[in-house]
């Protein structure tokens, strides 16, 4: 906890933002960090709780030592602040910017809308250890001799790869794209987390003796046999990036486009790659994105940085309340009205509004056709309207892995909704020695809960390899 009448004294305070009329001009980050002494009273804030709800299961996935790190924080002792946080997250500077804090939202305060800004002091103690040369290269003191296949860089595959090689394995890191991080990389707007926080995370992990294999995409230019034949484990960790269909009458018109192949074409201009695919460029257009969750905000965010027009946003779901019933919901994350940053920036947003179909012209998108719904998602007779667009970004989530290539080749087992099947336990696919972790394995989740599910699968590794291990789950 940080001071006994801390939570009583100070208010809560967060970071600002950069006036939306200037961050809209560029793709960096765009807030404005709290200095020392305000992040200190923010860390006061922190109740001596009788259950932490913040870091138990509700909270964080991770589970962050919260209380421990405020307090250490309320008492000056950044450094060891930063050794407890990295002890349970490899990358507190990731989370720090793009997690949504549900720990937040488990907060004791919260039950009072002022809860401890969790999310701020986790990103400003991560980004003044990378500062003061506190995070260094952890070498093993011993080697094992056993080696260890990662397939895929995305944050389950990070911190699975760290962890295993900390204790002395060959790890070699297996990525179809010419740079690591994955979704955090390709998928994350640059002005949500810049990506000089993954490459020096890759530079502190290759001295570390993990060796990254770019432009090797197991399935397709490399056979999964050959891995199976050449390491001791495999770690299945390639994300779930099949888009949701909606099947929409005139999906096929020019100018409408999944969300992903946008984002992903604007983080490689951002990165000096080439973009081999068509342009997808909002600059004087209409746009429009169909979905209400964090990948269509993106979409959002990265149409006004090109220069759209307009910007509306389309949610089938009813408006949420503003505060949600707290006796009811607390500790659990709530359904209440949120608006990021993006949407801030100037986006019109709809409720409770579905998607008929798409209009055009001699094969070019001129429309969305759309109609109000009940809140049970059916249609209102006489409510139909229609949104000029001369864009259309689909997002309403991921159906799963990609099974062409490297889930078919592989063979192993999948559930019900395509996901790669394995436990929370040992983290086992069906085929002996190979393993899977991450969104491949539960679907498309949160970034905490991939660097989770990736230090537990690097235990059950570990465990399977050695037959004991000393890596915390």
């Amino acid at each position: 906890m940080g001071k006994v009448t801390g939570f009583l004294e100070y208010d809560r305070q967060e970071p600002k933002y950069q006036l939306a009329g200037d961050r809209i001009r560029h793709f960096r980050e765009f807030t404005l960090p709290l200095d020392d002494k305000d992040v200190t009273r923010q860390a006061a804030r922190c109740m001596d709780c009788g259950i932490p709800f913040c870091h138990g299961p509700t909270g964080c996935p991770v589970h962050n030592q919260i209380p421990d790190w405020n307090d250490l924080v309320f008492a000056g002792d950044w450094e060891e602040a930063a050794r407890n946080l990295h002890s349970t997250n490899n990358f507190p500077e990731f989370t720090g910017r793009i997690c949504p804090a549900p720990c937040e939202e488990a907060c004791t305060l919260n039950l009072e809308n002022v809860p401890v800004t969790i999310k701020t002091i986790e990103q400003t103690i991560a980004d003044k250890a990378w500062d003061n040369g506190w995070i260094k290269p952890e070498v093993a003191g011993t080697v094992t001799g056993r080696r260890v296949a990662i397939i895929g860089s995305g944050p389950a595959g990070l911190a699975a790869a760290q962890q295993l090689a900390r204790v002395g394995h060959a790890v070699h890191v297996f990525e179809r794209e010419p740079k690591a991080g994955g979704l955090l990389r390709y998928g994350i707007p640059d002005f949500k987390m810049e990506k000089h926080h993954i490459d020096r995370r890759v530079v502190q992990m290759e001295a570390e003796g993990v060796v990254f294999h770019y432009g090797v995409n197991i399935g397709v230019n490399k056979d999964f046999a050959e891995l199976e034949q050449e390491f001791d484990a495999v770690l299945m960790s390639g994300g779930a990036e099949a888009p949701r269909d909606p099947k929409l009458p005139g999906q096929e018109l020019e100018g409408v486009h999944y969300a992903m192949p946008y984002l992903v074409q604007q983080n490689r201009r951002n990165g000096q790659e080439t973009v081999h695919d068509e342009p997808i460029l909002a600059a004087g257009k209409h746009v429009v994105v169909i979905g209400g969750g964090d990948t269509a905000s993106d979409c959002v965010g990265t149409a006004f940085r090109q220069g759209a027009l307009s910007v509306t946003q389309l949610d089938i779901r009813p408006k949420p309340p503003m505060i949600e019933d707290k006796l009811a919901i607390w500790p659990y994350w709530p359904t209440k009205l949120r608006t990021s940053s993006s949407q801030a920036e100037g986006a019109e947003r709809e409720f409770q509004a579905a998607t008929l179909g798409l209009a055009g012209k001699k094969g070019r998108l001129t429309g969305v056709n759309c109609v109000r719904v009940d809140e049970r998602r059916q249609p209102i007779a006489g409510a139909e309207f229609v949104l000029k667009a001369d864009l259309v970004f689909l997002a309403i989530g991921f159906a799963g892995p990609v099974t062409a290539g490297l889930v078919d080749q592989s063979g192993v087992s999948v559930d019900k909704r395509g996901n790669v099947q394995a436990d929370t336990e040992a983290y086992r696919t069906s085929r002996d020695k190979v393993f899977a972790a991450g969104d491949m394995r539960r679907g498309q989740s949160l970034v905490v809960w991939a660097i989770r599910e990736g230090r537990q699968a690097a235990r059950a590794i570990d465990e399977f390899l050695m037959g004991t291990s000393i890596l915390p789950r």
